[in-house]
């Protein structure tokens, strides 16, 4: 007798789709993306905390503790340990927080795309010539496809800011 196998009628791509077509959609994702974009203030706001002996670091760990989830031992070096990872993590943050903003503004300026082009030669653009084709193109990469893509860099980029808390502020 001979057995058929028949594998399981697509259960790990099915959910895998619902995850990745979710991940916009999440409360996580938005928290990743606010903690990238404050993260570079109060760094800015923990130096001179730190420097008169502030509660900096509680600052920036509370910061992590609401947006990532995660909580961090506080020390006995609070001030010095604050005021290395608010210098060391400004330039880390401040690309951060541009590529947070920038690629989630990309999402709606697409998606809006025709807004935009009122009143120019959109036959040049592309999915041109017709208007039909370069909104769908446009909404399609740059509306959806960003949408898609940024919560995934989003939990990339939180990832290395939270490796470089847990090795400044611990």
């Amino acid at each position: 007798m001979t057995t058929v196998h028949t594998p399981a009628p697509y259960g790990r791509r099915a959910a895998l789709a619902r995850r990745v077509l979710r991940a916009p959609f999440t409360a996580a994702t938005w928290r990743r993306a606010a903690y990238a974009v404050l993260a570079l203030p109060v760094g800015a706001v923990s130096v001179p905390l730190a420097l008169v002996g502030g509660p900096a670091g509680r600052l920036q760990r509370g910061l992590v503790r609401r947006f990532l989830d995660v909580d961090l031992p506080g020390t006995g070096r609070g001030a010095p340990r604050a005021l290395l990872h608010a210098l060391l993590a400004t330039p880390l943050n401040l690309v951060i927080a541009a590529v947070t903003c920038y690629g989630w503004s990309i999402v709606p300026m697409n998606l809006g795309w025709p807004l935009r082009v009122i009143g120019s030669d959109y036959s040049d653009s592309w999915g041109g010539p017709t208007f039909a084709g370069a909104w769908a193109f446009h909404a399609a990469v740059g509306g959806l496809g960003f949408g898609l893509l940024m919560p995934w860099l989003g939990r990339a980029m939180a990832a290395l800011q939270l490796r470089v808390a847990r090795a400044l502020l611990t």
